[in-house]
């Protein structure tokens, strides 16, 4: 893989981990905040953690790979 692609995929694995953070404050402050009371939001946004969260990481497997694949390349 050419080194702009790698730092393109890196550039995107960035942005989703920064992307699951937010997902996972937003879940930390109605635990911390509004539970009880809130607790009908609780599967929605456990969802959409964990989808952001796996869209992450198989990022993150794409990315090392590709940094793997040109690591090999090299002479």
């Amino acid at each position: 893989m050419h080194d702009d692609a790698i730092k393109d995929l890196d550039k995107e694995v960035r942005r989703l981990k920064r992307i699951a953070a937010e997902w996972a404050g937003q879940l930390h402050d109605l635990v911390e905040e509004r539970l009880p009371a809130a607790y009908e939001e609780l599967p929605a946004l456990s969802a959409s953690t964990l989808d952001a969260c796996r869209l992450w990481a198989q990022a993150q497997q794409r990315l090392e790979a590709a940094q793997r694949a040109a690591s090999a390349a090299q002479p």
